[in-house]
């Protein structure tokens, strides 16, 4: 059964038609034509990642937010009221609403428009992200709530939930060398954070591809990778897709200042997270890509760089 097939099975649940593939990475997402002519996005999810206690925990945290009239997709019921079906596959199959807008950019690609629009909208998503967790921490969860940890141990431990970073095949002794040193010390800074901060439900993959810009307004979509962590995470995820940007220290700037409308956030702990998402992403290269791919020396590049600019 092709992946067309598969979509047109999970799309009949909801009285759908799918219309378009738009992406096949984690979850193979398309766009999907609902009776009456409206649009959702339907998400064939990506066999033995997410589990089904995760994926319907990723859907409550995404319908409480919508909830409180945050910007973010809200799940759509089946015919028959679920929010998530199996297909004759085996594979899961949940639908969100459609959210307008473009994205805010392209992994690899340098940010498009002047510095002034990517500073306002950074100011911008600051302040979104601000108040997203500002709702998040007045959510009771319910109790089988199921998501990855991005704590210290998903991000530094023994078995991090994206891999161990600092084994990938492509590195040199050197370069695996200085990713245990920058894992070592994130770890120390992650444990003195820890002794302050609260861990929470965080989206947790706060990249371009998932911000749409529409108008002056932003929305954050795809919330597959949410789990538990600290909420700069989601800043130091930004900011790892920045490190090449001419105007970095102006963006940086205005991410921060503008979640400081509402949240405190500190510009070096904001900086260590970067950190964790670079070396994250270096583990989450090794099972999803071919050894010959150029994104897997591009993401040590930039890993072995945000440790220089850290650890200094």
């Amino acid at each position: 059964m092709t992946l067309q097939d598969l979509a047109t099975e999970a799309a009949a649940h909801w009285g759908g038609r799918p219309t378009s593939l738009i992406n096949n990475r984690e979850n193979a997402v398309f766009r999907m034509e609902l009776p009456g002519g409206g649009m959702a996005a339907l998400r064939l999810h990506r066999m033995g990642y997410q589990s089904d206690a995760a994926i319907r925990s990723e859907l409550w945290f995404c319908t409480a937010l919508a909830d409180k009239g945050l910007p973010v997709p809200r799940p759509l019921t089946t015919q028959n009221s679920a929010q998530l079906v199996q297909l004759s596959s085996g594979r899961m199959a949940s639908a969100v609403e459609w959210m307008a807008g473009a994205p805010l950019g392209e992994a690899g690609v340098l940010l498009p428009g002047p510095v002034v629009e990517q500073v306002a909208r950074h100011h911008a998503l600051g302040r979104l992200l601000a108040q997203i967790h500002d709702v998040t921490e007045t959510l009771t969860l319910p109790p089988d709530f199921n998501r990855p940890a991005w704590d210290i141990d998903g991000l530094t431990g023994e078995s991090p939930f994206w891999g161990r970073f600092w084994e990938h095949p492509a590195l040199t002794e050197p370069e695996a060398a200085r990713l245990q040193e920058a894992r070592s010390y994130l770890r120390h800074a992650l444990q003195n954070h820890g002794r302050t901060a609260a861990l929470m439900p965080v989206h947790a993959d706060v990249l371009r591809e998932n911000i749409l810009v529409d108008g002056g307004a932003l929305s954050l979509i795809d919330f597959d990778d949410s789990g538990i962590g600290f909420a700069l995470y989601d800043l130091g995820t930004v900011l790892s897709q920045n490190l090449y940007e001419p105007a970095r220290a102006e963006i940086a700037a205005a991410l921060i200042a503008g979640y400081q409308t509402l949240r405190s956030a500190d510009r070096e702990m904001v900086d260590i997270f970067t950190l964790a998402r670079a070396l994250a992403s270096v583990g989450w290269t090794m099972p999803r890509l071919r050894s010959d791919d150029p994104i897997m020396r591009s993401h040590i590049k930039r890993a072995l760089l945000c440790a220089d600019m850290v650890l200094q």
